[in-house]
């Protein structure tokens, strides 16, 4: 088959494959607002400031992760904020009372958030409810343990777990990350491999671009579902632990509306809500774009921050009905 030549700028554009160009189009959207931060802002162009943007999002991150895998699917997860709480307060109450040290600690806030998501997965695929309501009420039920535990912040003091939070991983030319940053690299290289290089990735692709399909391909769809709520609960409440160690507490109001935020990067990431298409890089830099746009309303210092409330759902808007433009220019 004889390659396309490229004779201008909107035969290249043609030549991209149709599932990279909302990736492609969050990238334009990072560097042109890095770009303009730079010469609008004294010292906004620097390195620091995009780690900074790692720094404050790595468990923002980590959540989208496990997102992108639910929304791959056609499914959603409204439960990822609530499981980020209560993986904040079973951390804080047990290094708190009875002083369980961080290495017990974690093992079991990992275990019980991939167990709700479980539960969750085997609900929506078992009964074939909308994995809406089912999550909605994975939501209330994990907000509601949070409340059982205490009412009140619950301050981490353990010292290994302080030390952890409060280290500095130097780079070169001054610049730093926190370990919180490595494990959210970590957790989208993990993700990354699963999705273009396994069974389990190629199924998830195959059941959000059709599940009748998948079915009758004899592709496990089932267990596919209940394996992508179970790494969604995985990854909330591995983000909770990244938020502990950022919070140094453990708090039932702690990350209220997060699940909005992730499903926000997400979408914003490329990632068709109907499920199929869609890639963790994406995903990757619709945190940053997230997090930059917190970083301009900071050197704005006029704005208030509910700016950044307003400025993501316009993208939002923009970037469903993008994704509505090229599914329909993809119909036969």
């Amino acid at each position: 088959m004889t390659p396309p030549v490229m004779t201008s700028g909107r035969g290249a554009l043609r030549a991209v494959p149709a599932r990279y160009v909302p990736v492609l189009v969050t990238a334009c959207l990072f560097a042109a607002m890095f770009v303009a931060g730079g010469v609008r802002y004294e010292g906004f162009a620097g390195g620091q400031v995009i780690l900074n943007v790692f720094v404050d999002n790595a468990f923002l991150l980590v959540v989208a992760v496990g997102m992108t895998f639910v929304i791959l699917t056609g499914g959603i997860d409204l439960s990822v904020g609530a499981v980020v709480a209560l993986s904040t307060m079973i951390s804080a109450s047990l290094m708190a009372g009875p002083g369980w040290p961080p290495y017990l600690v974690i093992p079991l806030v990992l275990l019980i958030g991939s167990t709700l998501g479980l539960v969750m997965g085997y609900i929506v695929h078992a009964f074939d409810i909308q994995p809406f309501i089912v999550t909605l009420a994975g939501m209330f039920l994990a907000r509601g343990l949070c409340y059982t535990i205490g009412t009140e912040s619950i301050p981490i003091e353990d010292p290994t777990f302080t030390a952890f939070a409060q280290t500095r991983i130097d780079l070169f030319a001054d610049l730093w990350i926190s370990p919180s940053v490595i494990v959210a690299a970590l957790a989208v290289l993990a993700a990354a491999y699963v999705l273009h290089y396994t069974r389990l990735g190629r199924t998830v692709y195959a059941t959000g671009g059709s599940e009748q399909s998948a079915l009758l391909m004899g592709l496990p769809v089932g267990r596919t579902k209940i394996a992508v709520y179970t790494i969604s609960g995985f990854c909330s409440a591995l983000g909770g632990v990244l938020l502990s160690f950022y919070m140094l507490s453990g708090y039932g109001l702690h990350a209220v509306g997060m699940e909005l935020d992730a499903i926000a990067a997400v979408v914003i990431g490329g990632t068709l809500l109907t499920g199929g298409s869609g890639f963790v890089f994406g995903t990757v830099l619709g945190v940053l774009v997230l997090g930059l746009i917190q970083t301009v309303i900071t050197f704005e210092g006029t704005l208030s921050s509910w700016w950044t409330k307003i400025f993501i759902g316009l993208l939002l808007f923009v970037f469903i009905l993008l994704q509505r433009l090229f599914s329909a220019r993809r119909r036969p």
